[in-house]
């Protein structure tokens, strides 16, 4: 069984196997809907526990008070509001649970595939809290941090955690070592079935295992056979994020600057699940603060949109207010980064869109989505995919029927038009002005010399007698 990653907060090892070289035939397998695994129980896949010295995360409190903070202020979410507030959406949390907050009042505890007898409402790790603030985050007047689908009611579904373990790995370790984390694939498999079963309209995954050999285990396609389960036949959104370089280590390669429109799948060197299954839900990049592509954000061919993605504030696992970081047991300080926090701004933005147009599928949600996004030159690329998520544009603009494939376009070389010279210029009227000053001034001159008299001397000649 593969371990998961929740990524940006240490939430155990991703999914390592044997290196291979890059195949041509990347692309997921058609999905067997048999494989589809059950949602319930809720309870982990086998025995677990959390060793007395893996105390909770601390948090750092941060983000109070009138200022809106600067990842949500890009979102233009006070326009955003005047057509939808995400009322009557359901966003399932699949991720390290999520605490109780007074700014939750709409939370519901749907499951804990961690620790048996758990609900999905303790969140150790700082992780699942944080995403679902910024989903849902009830909005306050002194308050600038708000969720981007204030309105919209939460589902905590607990799936994984840094601070577990598999029962009795901890025999061999030294009494400072850490856990080994626990989150299996087949536990996100019957948590998305889950979720959906609970009429979850979108579900929010922030978390991935990436092998690097094509993925065709059991787990894999009851994961496959779950996503596909939930979009089509519960006609619920899924988002995922697309993967961090610190759990992804063997990351992706990017655009191939000699053959930039080449197709991206043949490159495929890291495959991230869920959003390796492309056809059914919509992946996540990560944008810093001038927009451009995160350098922790893994691409990939099956990423849909970007949102911001680094020093987040959100809610605060620990206490009633915002926080902006936490604190490993070992002391050690962790801003709010990374794609498991773009991929939540997104979700809201999926609830506040299917709450103003109720009548659309979840994969027409997806095409408006990635439709009015902020697209990049190529028009789309393994880093931001279609742009960066707009949500007002997402609410208003009209969207094509259908959407170019993910391929970056080719350069295009246009021949621009060539001006025309410009016309001599036309100097008629300075001319005259000039002549009929020169005249001026001539006749002022002859005037001025006549005003003088003309004095003539004669001579007179006498004759002689």
């Amino acid at each position: 069984m593969r371990r998961f990653a929740a990524l940006a907060a240490a939430l155990g090892v991703a999914a390592t196997l044997a290196a291979g070289p890059a195949l041509a035939d990347n692309r997921p397998p058609i999905v067997d809907p048999g494989a589809l695994p059950a949602g319930d129980p809720a309870a982990p896949p086998g025995k677990t526990e959390r060793p007395g010295n893996a105390a909770c995360y601390s948090t750092q409190q941060g983000g109070d008070g009138p200022s809106v903070p600067p990842t949500q202020r890009t979102l233009d979410l006070d326009r955003a509001w005047q057509f939808s507030r995400g009322a009557g959406q359901v966003v399932a949390v699949i991720d390290t649970g999520v605490s109780p907050h007074p700014r939750l009042p709409n939370l519901t505890p749907l499951g804990d595939f961690v620790a048996a007898g758990g609900d999905g409402s303790e969140d150790c790790d700082a992780h699942g809290t944080v995403v679902a603030g910024i989903i849902g985050a009830s909005q306050l007047p002194d308050q600038g941090f708000s969720g981007v689908a204030p309105e919209a009611r939460l589902l905590s579904i607990r799936q994984t955690s840094a601070l577990y373990q598999e029962e009795g790995a901890g025999r061999n370790k030294g009494p400072d070592d850490m856990p080994d984390g626990y989150g299996k694939v087949s536990a996100l498999a019957s948590a998305v079935r889950r979720a959906a079963d609970a009429g979850a309209t979108v579900i929010n995954i922030s978390l991935v295992a990436c092998p690097t050999e094509k993925p065709e285990s059991r787990e894999f396609a009851a994961l496959g056979a779950a996503v596909r389960y939930a979009a089509l036949e519960r006609d619920a959104v899924i988002v995922t994020s697309a993967g961090n370089t610190d759990a992804c280590k063997s990351s992706n390669p990017g655009l191939d600057p000699l053959d930039p429109g080449a197709d991206p799948w043949t490159r495929v060197t890291s495959y991230v699940a869920p959003a390796w299954f492309d056809q059914y839900v919509l992946s996540v990049g990560s944008i810093d603060a001038a927009g451009a592509p995160s350098a922790f954000t893994v691409p990939g061919p099956w990423v849909g949109v970007a949102a911001p993605g680094e020093n987040v504030v959100s809610l605060d696992a620990r206490a009633g207010g915002t926080s902006n970081g936490k604190y490993t047991n070992q002391g050690q300080y962790t801003a709010y980064s990374g794609t498991s926090f773009a991929a939540p701004y997104v979700s809201g933005v999926a609830a506040l869109v299917r709450a103003r147009f109720p009548e659309l599928s979840s994969a027409e949600v997806i095409r408006r989505i990635q439709a009015t996004a902020h697209a990049p030159a190529e028009g789309w690329n393994p880093y931001v995919g279609y742009g960066t998520v707009d949500p007002v544009a997402a609410l208003t603009n009209e969207v094509p029927a259908a959407l170019p494939a993910k391929i970056p376009a080719a350069a295009v070389s246009v021949q621009l038009a060539v001006p025309a010279p410009a016309p001599a210029p036309d100097d008629t009227a300075r001319n005259v002005a000039l002549i009929g000053t020169a005249v001026i001034v001539a006749a002022g001159v002859l005037g001025y010399l006549a005003s003088f008299p003309i004095r003539r001397r004669f001579g007179v000649h006498e004759d002689a007698t």
